[in-house]
């Protein structure tokens, strides 16, 4: 009996002294203050509890308060840092490649791969970042601006048809669409198989705790990917048996890269590619048009000064029927300002995690070795220090501002060498919307939207509107 009670008294003893090394994690020097949480499950379920205002997500909002811009937390087993701090968010950006490197957690590389772009590094980064570059920079942007535009004005025209449009929904099928065909030539209506029915699987579990059982969210976001992928693999296979002359689309481009003796690309490496840019460019910006039409109906003032920038832009043609020209795209001054304004406060992006890879003395306090940082875009988009009313919708605060790039204070579209790569594609294609939004149709909101925030995707829940052509006198 006394072995017994000697064997638990050292088996609790052991349990505490864990439990105090967790709560108490060592350091050489001072860690920001903050809480680890429960043992292995550290603070998880606040992270993961849904923001339903437009605020600060209160998990980093209550732990600001309460410790200041950097504390410490657990994530997932993970210890984080977790920074609202501009100059820290400046330097971890800065030190890409040097003292940090891009890491997520386990249960966000099952989601997105294990080998997709955002979780490899150095050569191999900057080879995808170029490849993608062959599809959305510049040169093939103005290329490409009569399809964006075609495709918007079709689409709207068919909204304009319904009695009401549900606007997140429409326009993620449009982008989708668009994207789909410039990446691999997928045309829905003449396909055996839905492709974008399990990226919506995906997206549904997308922000969900990981627990991978039958019936659960997480479950059905992981058999989203794993559908999604087995037809993106069967159409890459396709493609191999039966190749087009000429490069025709970005499976063509891919496809040639394997080919070349002593090439980097592996299939495995490339799907993944596809899959994160399917998801990236139609989900994020359909949720940045919903919210871009939300605010104009919301702000006559601005829907007014948007209208007008974009008339002007016909007034000035010597024929008002013409397609849009990359000059006249280039000119629209206005609308860059709106569109930074818009993903200001969208902040689709939650937080940005990097892993320090040795230890950095910071502001008086130790990031040790192998923890994690997270970037928190939308405490410094909403920072009153900065934005005055930062809750308030106002594209004029940009002007006479910088509004390409990344900034210590504005960060929608991530910062540093790994700044996305896609933000061109996302300007075109909302400037575009817009333009053809504003100069032909008027619009009523039917239901407003609620927005459920949580701490990935924010999701504008059912913004229906009417859309109805304008004549050519108003």
């Amino acid at each position: 009996m006394l072995v017994l009670w000697a064997g638990a008294l050292v088996l609790i003893i052991c349990i505490a002294h864990w439990v105090y090394y967790w709560r108490n994690p060592r350091c050489n020097g001072k860690l920001p203050p903050g809480s680890m949480g429960f043992p292995l499950l550290g603070e998880t379920l606040q992270f993961f509890t849904p923001n339903t205002t437009s605020d600060i997500p209160p998990f980093v909002k209550e732990r600001m308060k309460r410790y200041g811009p950097i504390f410490k937390t657990s994530l997932v087993g993970r210890p984080v840092i977790v920074s609202a701090d501009p100059d820290l968010n400046h330097f971890v950006f800065l030190q890409e490649g040097q003292l940090f490197q891009s890491w997520y957690p386990d249960t966000f590389t099952e989601i997105f791969g294990r080998q997709n772009v955002g979780s490899l590094h150095g050569f191999m980064y900057k080879y995808l970042k170029n490849m993608v570059l062959h599809l959305f920079g510049p040169e093939c942007l103005k290329k490409m601006l009569p399809e964006v535009e075609e495709t918007a004005c079709r689409r709207l025209q068919r909204w304009s048809n319904q009695e009401t449009v549900e606007l997140k929904e429409a326009t993620a099928e449009m982008i989708f669409d668009l994207t789909a065909k410039k990446l691999i030539s997928y045309d829905q209506d003449n396909a055996s198989q839905n492709l974008r029915e399990n990226f919506v699987a995906f997206i549904q579990g997308l922000i969900s705790f990981p627990l991978d059982i039958p019936g659960t969210a997480y479950h059905k976001c992981l058999e989203g990917r794993k559908n999604a992928m087995k037809m993106l693999k069967n159409l890459l296979n396709q493609r191999r048996a039966m190749p087009v002359k000429g490069r025709s689309d970005f499976f063509d481009y891919v496809l040639e890269e394997l080919g070349k003796e002593g090439t980097i690309l592996t299939e495995a490496i490339a799907l993944d590619l596809m899959f994160v840019l399917l998801f990236a460019s139609f989900e994020t910006t359909s949720l940045a048009l919903t919210l871009a039409v939300k605010f104009l109906s919301d702000d006559p003032s601005v829907l007014k000064k948007l209208w007008a920038e974009h008339d002007a832009i016909l007034r000035n043609r010597e024929n008002a029927d013409s397609g849009l020209t990359w000059k006249e795209y280039k000119s629209m001054t206005y609308t860059f300002q709106f569109i930074n304004e818009t993903v200001r406060l969208a902040n689709i992006v939650p937080g940005i995690f990097r892993k320090a890879l040795r230890e950095i003395q910071f502001k008086g306090y130790t990031i040790p070795a192998g923890w994690a940082v997270m970037v928190c875009p939308p405490a410094v988009h909403l920072n009153p220090a900065k934005y005055q009313d930062p809750l308030t919708f106002n594209p004029s605060r940009w002007e006479g501002g910088e509004i390409n790039g990344a900034s210590k204070n504005f960060m929608a579209f991530g910062g540093g060498m790994r700044f996305c790569v896609g933000t061109d594609f996302t300007k075109v294609q909302m400037a575009v919307f817009l333009h053809c939004l504003v100069t032909k149709y008027r619009w009523e909101p039917i239901k407003g939207g609620n927005i459920l925030r949580t701490p990935g995707l924010q999701f504008p829940d059912g913004f229906h509107v009417r859309l109805m052509e304008k004549n050519r006198m108003e």
